[in-house]
């Protein structure tokens, strides 16, 4: 059962990425890129710390990334790091400002959805999108006024 459920995420993270990719042309905003950066932050922070082999793993997703690649990759990196600071520093806060960050990209549906399926992508990378992860993609889902059902969260 449990490659099932492996299996199930590894084709749902695929899709995602898919999809996200045919939609590059139009995330282009800042909003997007900000939110984008945040939501990575906040799911490489889910459980509340964060390893330096975690925060390695994700600096490189956000490097490679289809998507974000129509940004400077030294900006990205520089945004990715402030927002764990913030996060390491004081864990509460720093998802406050994290969250504060995703929802700027309210005002565009399509960008919104698209930072969702950023953080399920940079989440289930691993092959594991556990509890902690799935909470803050659902919190982002709330400040984004997306329904969490939307994405099975």
């Amino acid at each position: 059962m449990q490659m099932a459920l492996w299996d199930r995420l590894k084709d749902s993270v695929q899709t995602m990425q898919a999809q996200l990719s045919a939609k590059k042309s139009h995330l282009k905003s800042g909003a997007f890129r900000d939110a984008s950066i945040a939501m990575c932050a906040l799911v490489a922070a889910a459980d509340g710390r964060i390893d330096p082999s975690e925060r390695e793993r994700v600096a490189q997703l956000i490097a490679t990334n289809d998507v974000l690649q129509t940004f400077p990759p030294d900006d990205l990196h520089r945004r990715f790091e402030e927002n764990l600071d913030k996060l390491t520093a004081d864990f509460e806060l720093g998802k406050v400002s994290a969250i504060q960050e995703i929802s700027k990209a309210k005002k565009k549906p399509a960008e919104a959805r698209a930072v969702v399926q950023i953080g399920i992508v940079i989440g289930g990378a691993d092959g594991h999108f556990d509890d902690s992860e799935r909470a803050v993609v659902r919190e982002a889902c709330f400040a984004l006024d997306i329904p969490p059902a939307e994405f099975d969260l």
